[in-house]
């Protein structure tokens, strides 16, 4: 009976250490890449094989799979084309011009020979998407190998990717390659390719790319035969030997990204900057009278930026970033980003920061863009907005967050809100879908230091990146880390905020004297339907100041005091349900100079001409 029991125990014990495990760890399927591919550059096509190791690391048996097709979208007709044409607002950089593409400036990624274990696959290319029904499901825990051949051309440049940019790069080849789609606890992320985000799959690229011998690349993964290349990718004292022949091989291996872009001119200039950290900043550019000095000043913001980020945001976890003058604005890949180069210094080194934070939240935290695009567009612009006012001394100084709340008011002003819900695809209009996941998804992040107080805020991000790297962590990860930190219950913030269009509004209703007891009764209303805890200061004649605390009784707990702010002498509940309340003072109303909800900005409150009272 002894040993039953102890065995009884032991299993429980296992039991219990395997729920633990299941809770607190995220399943991720697993790939691992070989590609080699030839570049045409007189035909602008290219051809190239891939073996692609996949891992089923989910519970479920895969009787199906797909690839990303993404070049397919640059064709006249495709869906990206027809959605661009019939959008009340589409992209300027698409509007038409897919649908005037000619045969050699039109994109294509073809599929052929594929195979699983080296039996061959039945595919069927639609549109974007490579369907495979395949003959054998894959088990759970299984690992299988796909091979197969594939051809592209490469799209004038349209969007993100393409050749002969505006700006006179050859190439900026992203989204070049077939891709396999997602699958995680949601199930596929088949989605045609219609110019919004992407989704993708951590492993290991190992990438061989033959092309003309005078181009110079760079781009995501480390460089494996530099010292054959040159272009300034070589170690001091070593001699480049010039290939035989009219071309050169790049090898480039890229351990744990979920993507791979490169970017290929004859006429780059390599700048590589080595940090006192380990990492090495390449910057590829082409060296003219628009460039040439603004790209020597990046130089130094952009190891400031990785720094600071770092410090802020958790460790760059890569040994490289590669800043590269390409594609039609700016566009984050991992270790590396593509960006227009003839701009101003303060667009220069903004737009780089931008791509820069996506190494946070769209590389490593690597949230479903398609789902939730505010969780990267708007993590990664309140991050710019700090990074900014931290290294950029042009930068005025105030509340570095301002633009994101005038574009999130200027949403709600437009009257075409929709939820931050929608998928990024689904947005009826480019307007909406930009305004809510850049600016209201940076409010989301801003407002929380009001709800919960920065330095709560500040924790709660350091513990975001620790516990959810490499992990695509969803809404409800990221506002329980907040509540974890914090010890309140916020997820009354979250579905407000992300599932509704509700707006916040408060104001002072009234300041009285108090019955004539020689004291100050001050109404409060929430006239907006979404509730927030308030912050009240009062300022007295003799310019001192004091503030009284409102938190909502569903958060269930108060934020610290805060740094810089009034003395708080009052904390007093206010439910949710009850559309005004009332706050008593002991000082009379002679001594009174201002009442004010929020004088720091921070709660996105669309009327704040009533927030004020002055006497």
């Amino acid at each position: 009976m002894r040993i039953i029991y102890l065995c009884l125990l032991l299993a429980a014990g296992s039991l219990h250490s395997i729920i633990l495990h299941a809770q607190n760890h995220r399943w991720q399927q697993a790939v691992k890449y070989d590609m080699e591919l030839e570049m045409d550059v007189k035909k602008n096509q290219y051809k190239g094989t891939q073996t692609l190791v996949y891992t089923n690391n989910s519970p479920d048996t895969l009787f199906r799979a797909f690839y990303h097709l993404y070049f397919n979208a640059f064709q006249p007709n495709s869906m990206m084309d027809v959605r661009s044409r019939t959008i009340a607002d589409p992209d300027r950089r698409v509007a038409d011009r897919i649908q005037n593409l000619k045969p050699d400036e039109i994109g294509y990624l073809k599929v052929s020979n594929l195979t699983m274990d080296g039996k061959a696959q039945p595919i069927s290319h639609v549109g974007t998407i490579l369907e495979i029904d395949l003959n054998e499901p894959i088990l759970p825990q299984a690992t299988v190998t796909f091979q197969l051949d594939f051809e592209g051309q490469v799209p004038l440049q349209v969007r993100r990717s393409g050749r002969d940019s505006e700006e006179g790069v050859r190439y900026s080849m992203s989204q070049w390659y077939p891709k396999m789609a997602n699958y995680d606890e949601q199930g596929w992320h088949a989605n045609p390719y219609i110019g919004r985000e992407f989704y993708g799959i951590w492993g290991d690229f190992d990438v061989k790319i033959t092309i003309d011998k005078s181009y110079i690349l760079g781009g995501t993964g480390y460089l494996q035969n530099a010292n054959q290349i040159g272009f300034g990718y070589e170690d001091e004292g070593v001699q480049v030997k010039e290939p035989r022949g009219k071309t050169r091989t790049w090898h480039f291996h890229a351990p744990k990204v979920h993507d791979f872009m490169w970017a290929a001119d004859p006429n780059y200039t390599h700048d590589r900057i080595e940090m006192d950290n380990g990492i090495t900043v390449h910057h590829l550019y082409i060296k003219n009278s628009q460039t040439e000095e603004n790209w020597e000043k990046l130089k130094t913001y952009t190891p400031a930026a990785i720094n600071y980020m770092s410090e802020r945001f958790g460790q760059y976890p890569y040994k490289q970033f590669s800043v590269i003058q390409g594609g039609d604005g700016g566009m984050e890949y991992p270790m590396s980003t593509l960006i227009t180069g003839n701009r101003k210094l303060n667009s220069l080194v903004g737009v780089m920061v931008h791509e820069l934070a996506h190494s946070w939240f769209h590389g490593v935290l690597a949230t479903n863009e398609s789902l939730y695009p505010w969780m990267d567009e708007g993590f990664t612009s309140f991050a710019t907005n700090e990074t900014m006012a931290a290294i950029f001394s042009e930068k005025p100084s105030g509340f570095p967050q301002l633009g994101s709340y005038v574009g999130y008011l200027r949403l709600v002003d437009s009257g075409k809100e929709e939820p931050l819900s929608t998928h990024a695809d689904h947005y009826d209009t480019n307007m909406a879908y930009g305004a809510a996941s850049y600016s209201k998804g940076a409010v989301f992040l801003a407002q929380l230091g009001y709800v919960i107080g920065e330095e709560n805020r500040d924790k709660a991000m350091l513990r975001y990146w620790d516990e959810w790297q490499f992990r695509h962590p969803n809404a409800n990860d990221i506002i329980r880390v907040m509540e974890k930190t914090s010890g309140m219950e916020l997820d009354w913030y979250k579905e407000y905020w992300v599932y509704t269009t509700k707006t916040i509004d408060y104001g002072i209703q009234s300041v009285e004297p108090n019955n004539g007891n020689g004291g100050v009764k001050i109404t409060l209303e929430r006239i907006g339907l979404m509730p927030m805890p308030i912050d009240l200061v009062i300022t007295y004649q003799d310019g001192s100041q004091e503030l009284v605390y409102l938190p909502l009784v569903i958060q269930r707990g108060s934020k610290p005091e805060e740094a810089g702010m009034p003395k708080r002498i009052k904390t007093q509940k206010w439910p949710w349900t009850n559309p005004t309340t009332e706050v008593t003072l002991d000082k009379p109303l002679s001594e009174i100079r201002r009442v004010e909800i929020d004088p720091t900005g921070r709660m996105a409150d669309i009327d704040r001409g009533n927030n004020v009272k002055e006497f």
